[in-house]
């Protein structure tokens, strides 16, 4: 259904994995439906700073929420994944016990399992650890075969992607200030960005869910940010494991405590620890939690040492449990009981990765059951991504290059990432042109260097592709500009050059401001 002055029929908040993957769910019906997301970008928030991990379905007490739509979505994930074209890779999760005490903790954990109808699980001894994973110490561990990975951030672009493909509309930078309801039932959304109307709002905020809902004077929900920092190991010691490895969960840690996790692109991550913060933005790194992790680690994995890491970040769980009370709250998915047609989706931490196709599918039956709606006939299931020639074989990446030699130029050398895949980056539907939308598509500035080769590279690409001056240029868009504009004697050249420049001149003023030897 095509919409005219911003009026829809659903309003999503928050582009977030879960709030794309009801987007699309939603795209199967003709209905019009709007995405508002506040960042740049879809999935900035905790759908791209967790661990990648879909989850099988044992940590999840039997009759919630979050166990039925872990399992579900569990069993659904590799289809999902083939339908977009994201990676995924079922791998397999140990949890180790280390002390005799902890043995019981992985019967509970298993016996939870079963009730849940997890498939294979199964408890091993300390001989087939050592098989499944010669550099591990443990006694014991429960082994679960369906535990897989997946890319987090791919995964949300590929739902938004599709969405919009099928109809769907994507407002980026769109910060929702007041929702009013109106005399005829729809509401009215004023964002800085103007203001929208619709008949269905689903709040899927993550964090900021419990103030959306607060914005329409529903108070019940309260939302405490949980940090939990990560180490990212290099890619050159992903020999080190062959298996997700958690340790057995504590009673009201809040959290799985700190686990190894191999991710689709081959690095390792340590983590995440567990603090409640005041602040819904704050994803710093800390020195004592940094050490904390790598201290914890080595119980496990004695090999791993501080070379290995190349960077550090941190997520946010969204707790709707104080730190005074830990652990797990339910998912809250459900229509307010005070205002007809807003639909509340409260609490979704993990397994919300794993759980967000089912969690999608119970919106729309909400929806269903008032609206009857009617089956979109065009909706087409499949979106492909952006091809990965590092992945190729040689053959094909020989013709890659002869079709278009945009292939032949490798502008991120930690990653192997072309030319031809950072236009393609550039060129997203969605629009979005900050540098961390290029690097959550291409893993460009990903590597072991961490953007030290390719930042300025792709700036270069950005000015002369796309006719950005520097000034205009930012890292994630909202005023995060890197660059003040070009160096004195090059004010009066255009963006867009026949010639290019050598690689002196063209640097921009802060790299031209470095000491000796340390330029490029």
């Amino acid at each position: 259904m095509k919409t005219t002055n911003n009026q829809f029929d659903v309003v999503i908040i928050g582009g977030g994995v879960v709030g794309c993957a009801i987007a699309r769910e939603l795209s199967r019906y003709n209905i019009s439906i709007a995405v508002l997301e506040k960042e740049d970008d879809v999935g900035w928030g905790t759908s791209c700073r967790n661990s990648g991990v879909v989850h099988a379905g044992f940590n999840n007490k039997p009759g919630t929420l979050m166990a039925k739509f872990c399992v579900e979505g569990n069993r659904s994930f590799a289809e999902l994944c083939r339908q977009l074209d994201v990676p995924y890779k079922k791998i397999g999760k140990l949890v180790v016990a280390r002390k005799k005490e902890e043995i019981k903790g992985l019967k509970d954990l298993k016996a939870q399992g079963n009730k849940n109808q997890v498939k294979g699980l199964e408890i091993i001894d300390s001989t087939e650890i050592k098989r499944l994973e010669p550099n591990l110490a443990g006694i014991a561990a429960l082994y679960s075969p369906e535990t897989a990975i997946t890319s987090p951030y791919l995964l949300t672009i590929a739902l938004a992607e599709n969405a919009l493909n099928n109809g769907a509309s994507f407002f980026l930078n769109t910060e929702v200030k007041n929702i009013t309801k109106l005399n005829n039932s729809y509401f009215k959304i004023t964002t800085n960005q103007g203001e929208f109307t619709s008949s269905y709002i689903i709040n899927s905020a993550g964090l900021y869910a419990d103030y959306i809902a607060r914005v329409v004077g529903i108070r019940r929900y309260c939302l405490y940010p949980c940090r939990g920092e990560y180490h990212i190991l290099d890619k050159n010691v992903s020999w080190l494991i062959n298996h997700l490895v958690y340790p057995v969960p504590q009673a009201g840690a809040g959290g799985l405590g700190v686990h190894l996790t191999p991710t689709i692109d081959g690095n390792i991550l340590i983590g995440p620890s567990n603090e409640y913060i005041r602040r819904k933005d704050n994803f710093s790194t800390t020195s004592q939690i940094m050490k904390m992790l790598s201290k914890e680690v080595r119980e496990f994995l004695p090999l791993i040492s501080p070379g290995y890491i190349i960077r550090s970040y941190s997520g946010l769980r969204a707790k709707q449990a104080p730190s005074s009370e830990g652990g797990f709250w339910d998912f809250v998915i459900e229509e307010s009981d005070t205002i007809d047609n807003f639909i509340n989706l409260i609490g979704i931490e993990s397994p919300g990765l794993t759980a967000a196709q089912p969690i999608a599918q119970r919106v729309v039956e909400i929806i269903n059951k008032k609206e009857r709606l009617s089956p979109n006939p065009d909706f087409n299931p499949y979106r492909k991504g952006i091809l990965r020639f590092e992945e190729q074989d040689e053959e094909t990446k020989k013709n890659l290059i002869k079709q278009d030699p945009d292939y032949g130029e490798i502008v991120c050398r930690c990653e192997k990432v072309t030319k031809k895949e950072i236009l393609e980056a550039i060129n997203n539907p969605l629009g979005a042109r900050s540098l961390i939308s290029i690097k959550y598509r291409t893993r460009a500035m990903m590597g072991r260097c961490q953007g030290g080769y390719c930042l300025t590279r792709i700036i270069e690409i950005l000015r002369e592709h796309f006719d950005l001056n520097p000034e205009e240029i930012t890292l994630k868009g909202d005023n995060s500009y890197l660059l003040t504009g070009y160096r004195s004697d090059e004010v009066s050249k255009p963006c867009k050059k026949k010639k290019s420049l050598s690689l002196e001149e063209e640097l921009p003023v802060w790299q031209q401001q470095l000491p000796a030897g340390k330029k490029g």
